[in-house]
């Protein structure tokens, strides 16, 4: 079955920053999950919306609070580069894990809770504060859907 992704979003007028929740459930164990978006071997697979690629050389993982999270991604038709550059702020294993990106106007934060649900699935809920309007267009948010189907896929292929 194909797992759905709830979102909602909201906007600061006064501000123009909001926020964005999404709440999905994987097929695999929550240590898998965190995993597998904390280390580049795996984020090379899905990271990013379909169309785009983030080769391996292109992600920087130092799992450590203070530490960075960088990426590159690839437009898979054009070659146009995305960087994005997060700095970890906690890091809880398998648990709970929490990266600004101090270069997005307003200076996005992104946390991701990790809940196991007992039966080899994990419920992730990844919510985004200061998130810049242009971010929570429609188009953004199919992106941002489109990569946790990539997720998907790629934790099938781990599981057998």
């Amino acid at each position: 079955t194909m797992n759905e992704t709830t979102t909602t979003t909201s906007v600061d007028p006064s501000t123009n920053l909001g926020e964005a929740t999404f709440t999905r459930i994987y097929d695999a164990p929550a240590e898998l999950v965190f995993d597998c978006m904390t280390t580049p071997e795996h984020l090379a697979h899905f990271w990013g919306p379909v169309g785009v690629s983030t080769p391996i050389g292109n992600i920087t993982v130092d799992l450590r609070v203070g530490g960075v999270f960088e990426t590159i991604m690839v437009n898979d038709e054009t070659g146009e580069e995305y960087p994005n550059r997060g700095i970890y702020v906690e890091i809880d294993r398998p648990n709970r894990l929490v990266f600004t990106e101090p270069d997005v106007e307003g200076g996005m934060q992104t946390s991701i809770t990790f809940r196991d649900l007992g039966d080899g699935r994990t419920e992730t809920v990844t919510h985004q504060t200061n998130v810049p309007a242009m971010f929570l267009s429609p188009e953004a948010q199919a992106g941002m859907t489109s990569s946790f189907g990539k997720f998907d896929r790629y934790l099938a292929t781990l599981q057998g």
